[in-house]
């Protein structure tokens, strides 16, 4: 996967409606779903997840068929595995290690938290 295109994947899935949407359809698996029961499922009115649709469909992590007059959405599986992929391909590559694609899981990871900032009193 090139930049750009993660980038547009990323972007599109950087929104609350979009990334509610595209969890429900790899939920649903390859069959996908009709519209109207994505918005019955999400309660999103029409105009609204059209246009979240055409925005995951054009980051390419979703597609859609034409089911006699229904439209069906599904998740682009090899788009999201693209994703992930790019995602973790330099995993450890700086240790000497290489993990295991799509899963970036180093042996000796820590978690960094920040520290909260504390009050000053005036």
């Amino acid at each position: 996967m090139e930049t750009t295109s993660a980038v547009s994947a990323l972007g599109a899935l950087a929104q609350e409606h979009r990334l509610e949407i595209f969890r429900l359809l790899v939920r649903t698996g390859a069959g996908g779903l009709p519209v109207g029961d994505i918005a019955e499922k999400l309660t999103i009115a029409a105009p609204t997840l059209s246009f979240h649709l055409a925005q995951l469909k054009h980051a390419g992590l979703i597609h859609v068929r034409r089911d006699g007059r229904s439209l069906i959405y599904a998740a682009n599986y090899d788009g999201m595995n693209g994703l992930m992929e790019f995602l973790t391909e330099n995993c450890c590559r700086e240790d000497g290690r290489v993990c295991t694609v799509p899963l970036c899981d180093p042996t000796e990871a820590r978690i960094v938290r920040k520290k909260p900032k504390m009050k000053t009193k005036q």
